[in-house]
């Protein structure tokens, strides 16, 4: 067979393989492999050998996180659905903007993993519970994402919607189920919205049972091991019992985004085509401060959502973002905002139109912004 012929082939066979996967048929996948490391095997060993050994590790849809066999994902006895979510990260969108304090934390957890064998020579292990707090927006279901692509783990994501069965009394039994799986596998494990399960047993309006289920969680985070990474998150923390708190070895505060985090936010998710004019980005960000990140892309991604639909220009999608959120703002803002849109060359009675801030005031803002 001529080398050529071999290039087809190979071509052929990435194409169809690429076509599987996107489709989402790993059953077809998995038989295509194994045809292929058939056909290559006497012209292409090593590519032969490879496929059979990716064959051999390849995961279940039962058991998807390791190469031996465990047990399979749990499922609510009553409805029979899963109760864990698996997120193989291997990309994030974009890079995310995380305040000095986060970034810390979360750097420290990854070089705490990476350098296990250095903490055990001084009897030390990394950390094995850490909890998120902060409102909601602010990153923290994105952190443990990105906790996972970092260390190269699967995300074990405990649907919480799941675990409270119709009855009752199973709930403890399913949150059982949920981490007693995921102490078995190599994974990390997100208890998001930790505060719907975890309240204060004080709370006289919670009924007996959702206080043992609090009990079942405080045993089963005393147990978890030093293998894996518990990381929960709350968008309420004063729900949480006080039991609770001393069970997570590490607390990481998510805050509101500051003018600087706005900023990086805003020129993360302009998008591919170009980044954003100078002249708007003191505009932009005064618009969107004191949005969380999820609010700040979902004001940039409708924007430019509406000028495709509308054939708007860059400039009139802009006009439109100001027209939407000046009226959510405090007055000295909107005075702020009138201010810089005057840099941008439009004229008092434009910027009028859009602000609704008086012409007197936008004269005042710009004298007072002149050197």
């Amino acid at each position: 067979m001529a080398q050529a012929d071999k290039q087809a082939i190979s071509s052929s066979d990435l194409v169809h393989l690429a076509r599987l996967a996107l489709a989402g048929r790993p059953q077809d996948v998995q038989m295509l492999v194994r045809r292929l490391a058939k056909r290559y095997r006497g012209s292409i060993p090593d590519v032969a050998k490879g496929l059979s050994e990716l064959l051999r590790e390849a995961p279940t849809r039962e058991s998807p996180l390791r190469r031996d066999s465990v047990a399979p994902i749990p499922v609510d006895l009553d409805s029979r659905l899963h109760l864990v979510r698996l997120d193989h990260v291997s990309a994030l969108d974009i890079e995310p903007v995380w305040l000095a304090s986060v970034r810390s934390g979360l750097e420290q957890l990854v070089q705490e993993r990476q350098r296990q064998d250095e903490l055990a020579e001084a009897s030390l292990a990394p950390t094995r519970t850490v909890i998120f707090t902060g409102p909601p927006g602010v990153g923290k279901s994105l952190a443990a994402r990105w906790l996972a692509w970092r260390l190269e783990q699967p995300l074990v994501v405990l649907d919480l919607s799941a675990v409270m069965s119709s009855f009752l009394g199973r709930t403890g039994t399913n949150l059982r189920y949920v981490l007693d799986y995921a102490k078995s596998v190599d994974c990390i494990l997100l208890l998001d919205e930790l505060d719907a399960v975890a309240k204060r047993r004080d709370d006289i309006l919670e009924v007996g049972e959702l206080k043992r289920l609090v009990t079942v969680l405080l045993q089963e985070i005393d147990d978890w091991p030093a293998t894996g990474l518990l990381v929960a998150a709350t968008n309420h923390p004063d729900l949480l019992d006080q039991a609770v708190w001393r069970r997570f070895e590490m607390k990481i505060e998510f805050p509101m985004p500051d003018s600087e985090a706005v900023g990086k936010t805003i020129a993360a998710y302009w998008g591919p085509n170009g980044s954003l004019p100078t002249e708007w980005n003191g505009t932009l960000a005064s618009l969107l401060q004191g949005l969380s990140f999820s609010d700040i892309e979902r004001e940039l991604t409708a924007m430019r959502r509406n000028a495709v639909i509308r054939g708007h220009s860059l400039e009139e999608s802009l006009h439109d973002l100001v027209r939407r959120r000046i009226g959510g703002l405090p007055r000295s803002e909107r005075g702020a905002v009138a201010s810089t849109l005057t840099k941008l060359g439009l004229s008092q009675r434009q910027i009028h139109d859009l602000t609704g801030v008086s012409r007197d005031t936008i004269r005042k803002a710009t004298a007072r912004s002149r050197p």
